[in-house]
């Protein structure tokens, strides 16, 4: 637990700087005020965003493409799958008839059929995230942890370029979040791709922690209760065995941390701090932020309406982070049980759990979003790390397939109702329009006012591109 202890010089607002390092690289939100301060001061500034936010669905394990939204009602019978297409409210789109809900708010989204790539296994959670293809050679999936020296994910780019905005210390949220856990947490991975890289540290993403109850459980399987869906900030809620020495020893952290905040912003203590400081120091002492990882607050039936699974809770939660000003939220779907998306032993979990809790909790961030007038600056993108192969087992599993597999785009000026690219005639490989991943980074960055041929400087001061190569997709932009 995180202990501050007071230190006689102190600035005007009764903290000492000392004091404020402190709190500000305890950890609480992945920071390293050390890696902070010595970050590059890069050109980026958001002001011409078709998107404020980017909230980004991963579904790691790989859907499959031919039981959700890229289904082959006449190819042979070895191929097409055992669900029946339904229409939708895009004239070219027949989805799968467990993503019901999602037809019907399919006016507001685009579907891409035809991400492609080459990296065919589990690491390719690397290229989608970060735009870049796997630095290291695992064709088996093998050393699935992060390293330093990967490339620093579209989040953490995202909140480095946030940083280095003129007032980056009035922003009382992290602008990087990933929900519910880190990706590979359940599995006791630190899977690459979702981390700052050569970046640095300092701009990893702020993810809160949700368990599971034990090793055979699956909470994106079933109904979670209170107890378990805590995403409040334990360091800010907890009453005892944390103090800050000489703020206030017998009061609750909370209290504390109220203390601080009002101190902070009635005194002129931004004088003492350069703006990287003054940010971190802001978001330890911040009512808003407290506020937004609170989802008790939300009513029991916008609750209901996402879900009471762990993914439907995590998407709701990524919209109070939008909601409260976060620039890039990822909302995981992760293996707790070592499959899940990754369906390659039969379509029984498919039919009960993945394409009905996706189906629930997908329409109901769209509309939530649309209702609250937020669908329009927030992107939100819906895709795995690749898809599945079109020949089946006998009970409908399917291996892994990079080439050809779906994304979902919405909001932020995506025309909706629209499909782009064509597969084969067994959504195997794409005939028009192939989408990489490297177009789908650029495109993010693109939507969120940042140039997508930016160039960043690493660790050894060489000008390195966000980006190498592809395009950013602005004809799927009204």
């Amino acid at each position: 637990m995180l202990t501050v202890h007071g230190y006689p010089n102190r600035v005007c607002s009764g903290l000492t700087r000392r004091e404020a390092l402190q709190i500000g690289g305890a950890g609480l939100f992945g920071l390293s005020l050390p890696g902070v301060l010595a970050a590059e001061d890069a050109a980026a500034t958001f002001s011409s965003a078709r998107a404020k936010s980017v909230i980004f669905l991963y579904l790691f394990g790989g859907p499959s493409q031919l039981e959700s939204f890229d289904m082959k009602p006449d190819a042979s019978s070895s191929i097409r799958g055992p669900f029946i297409p339904i229409e939708s409210r895009t004239p070219e789109l027949r989805i799968c008839e467990h993503l019901s809900r999602t037809a019907q708010i399919s006016d507001k989204v685009c579907v891409i059929r035809t991400m492609t790539h080459p990296h065919n296994d589990h690491n390719a959670s690397h290229y989608i995230q970060t735009g870049h293809k796997f630095t290291r050679s695992a064709a088996d999936g093998g050393d699935v942890n992060a390293r330093s020296t990967d490339w620093p994910s579209m989040g953490s780019v995202v909140e480095y370029l946030s940083r280095q905005a003129p007032a980056a210390h009035l922003r009382s949220i992290p602008d990087y979040i990933y929900l519910p856990n880190k990706l590979g947490a359940l599995q006791g991975y630190e899977r690459t791709g979702q981390h700052a890289g050569w970046l640095g540290s300092a701009y990893n993403a702020f993810a809160t922690n949700i368990q599971k109850r034990n090793s055979a459980d699956n909470p994106y399987f079933r109904d979670c209760v209170d107890q378990e869906l805590d995403f409040r900030i334990k360091g800010m809620v907890t009453t005892e065995a944390i103090t800050l020495d000489r703020l206030n020893q017998r009061n609750s952290l909370l209290k504390q941390f109220d203390q601080a905040n009002r101190a902070f912003h009635e005194q002129q203590v931004y004088e003492n701090f350069d703006r990287i400081q003054q940010r971190a120091l802001s978001l330890v002492t911040s009512k808003k932020m407290r506020s937004a990882f609170d989802i008790r607050q939300e009513s029991a039936v916008v609750r209901d309406r996402y879900g009471r699974h762990l993914f439907g809770q995590s998407a709701l939660m990524g919209r109070r982070m939008v909601e409260a000003g976060a620039r890039f939220v990822t909302v995981c779907w992760d293996a707790p049980d070592g499959y899940s998306w990754d369906s390659h032993r039969s379509s029984k979990h498919l039919q009960q759990h993945l394409l009905p809790g996706f189906d629930q909790t997908y329409s109901a961030l769209i509309a939530d979003l649309d209702e609250r007038g937020l669908l329009e600056e927030t992107l939100v993108v819906a895709v795995g790390e690749m898809g599945r192969t079109p020949k089946p087992n006998s009970a409908w599993g399917r291996g892994h397939w990079s080439h050809c597999f779906p994304c979902l785009l919405a909001g932020a000026g995506i025309q909706g109702g629209a499909v782009y690219g064509t597969s084969d005639d067994q959504a195997a490989y794409p005939l028009e329009s192939p989408v990489s991943p490297e177009d789908l980074a650029k495109t993010i960055y693109w939507s969120l006012g940042i140039n997508p041929d930016l160039f960043l400087k690493d660790q050894e001061d060489r000008p390195i591109p966000i980006i190498e190569g592809g395009q950013p997709l602005k004809q799927l932009f009204a």
